[in-house]
């Protein structure tokens, strides 16, 4: 039919070179219609119906999958392929070169593409695997994001390939003489693809996790791990990214392990002026007695005849003693200390700044300000009742201390 259009227009008079030219002219213009009737279909019919059928199935994976464009993205190869079928009948006889030239540009389109369908449905796959129980505790963004960047690569050689017409295979040989090269490229990358398959291979940290790394000023909860960066947000609300590897080749604390036990440690000393402990007298005795969780344990001590008058027999008891018991008491009946954890009130070696009476034991409340409370009421309430033991906080002596000497 073109044919004959032409040779109408050469038989009118018209130039042949003109004639040729307006021939080519029509045969793209039928051209671009067709591909617009294509991507009209392909958008107003099939994805509307699409969308419709995955609102109907109880299925979630349709539904993200049309949240990540996956559809829209595929809808593009439509109008492509409709391009690539028909534009060699168009411009082959007019120019071979202008043909070749738009089959490359439709190929490289397709690539594209084709990138872009497979970004959207790897996307769509994090988004399901996200919504299984287990996700948490073992993230694959990491591996997701090796296989994106391996799916780019691969497409920018066939990119490539097209563009100097070239055999893609012909291109990779010649990379790999470059393969020092790119591993200084992908240096980071590579680290962090390492690190990600130890950090989830072990459960060594998980996003929701709070981990502390003083070596990178890190204290707070991890939100996000990726190829090649961790993201924190530290408990002052700031962020931190750092590199995945940085896990690895660093040491961290992971306090998840506290946060999902019974319980959070309270290990904190008091220092006792040692010169005020001593022997304790029946008078003292029986001041004690009179202290709540005390009366049994001096008639106990008293029934078994354990305390003596003799003060070197061994087995006296004295105020730091009675005062060591009556905190471990104290934590045993504290509603606030999880009772099936260690609980003891211990000495450590003794120095020039007194003797330390150790609290060892583990707070029901594992949130900050509540954990913080509940240890700041017990040693409030001890430091308040040392006295009541003829006993002494050791301090350094400074301000009216100094005057006073």
């Amino acid at each position: 039919m073109l044919e004959n259009l032409e040779a109408l227009l050469i038989n009118n008079g018209v130039n042949e070179s003109f004639a040729q030219f307006f021939k080519v002219g029509i045969s793209l213009a039928v051209i671009a219609i067709l591909a617009f009737i294509a991507d009209y279909v392909t958008r107003r019919i099939f994805l509307v119906t699409v969308a419709r059928m995955a609102k109907k199935t109880e299925t979630d994976w349709d539904d993200i999958l049309l949240e990540r464009n996956f559809f829209h993205k595929l809808a593009h190869f439509a109008p492509a392929i409709v391009v690539y079928l028909t534009i060699g009948i168009a411009l082959y006889d007019y120019s071979p070169k202008l043909t070749i030239f738009f089959y490359d540009l439709t190929k490289i389109y397709m690539v594209i593409a084709a990138l872009l369908v497979v970004n959207s449905f790897l996307n769509a796959v994090h988004d399901i695997y996200q919504s299984l129980p287990f996700a948490k505790s073992r993230p694959i963004k990491g591996y997701l994001q090796v296989i994106k960047i391996i799916i780019y690569f691969f497409g920018g050689i066939v990119i490539i390939s097209i563009l100097i017409n070239k055999n893609p295979a012909n291109l990779l040989v010649g990379l790999g003489a470059s393969a020092a090269i790119l591993l200084l490229v992908f240096k980071d990358t590579i680290l962090g693809l390492v690190a990600s398959i130890q950090l989830s291979a072990n459960n060594l940290v998980k996003p929701g996790d709070w981990i502390e790394m003083p070596s990178r000023k890190i204290d707070g909860t991890v939100l996000e791990i990726s190829l090649n960066t961790v993201k924190v947000q530290n408990y002052d609300r700031t962020i931190n990214t750092i590199p995945t590897y940085a896990l690895i080749s660093e040491s961290f604390q992971n306090w998840q392990g506290m946060v999902e036990s019974d319980g959070r440690l309270i290990k904190r000393s008091i220092l006792i002026d040692m010169k005020s402990i001593k022997f304790c007298t029946n008078e003292q005795l029986e001041k004690f007695s009179k202290i709540k969780y005390l009366k049994d344990y001096i008639d106990s001590k008293n029934k078994n005849n354990e305390y003596t008058s003799t003060f070197n027999d061994g087995q006296s008891i004295t105020n730091f003693g009675v005062f060591r018991k009556y905190v471990e008491f104290f934590l045993k009946h504290n509603p606030n200390i999880n009772q099936g954890s260690t609980v003891i009130a211990r000495h450590r070696q003794p120095s020039e700044n007194g003797m330390p009476l150790e609290i060892y034991c583990f707070s029901k409340e594992k949130a900050l300000a509540s954990y913080e409370e509940v240890q700041s009421e017990i040693f409030e309430h001890i430091l308040s009742i040392i006295p009541e033991f003829e006993l002494r906080v050791f301090q350094s002596p400074t301000g009216d201390d100094v005057k006073g000497i």
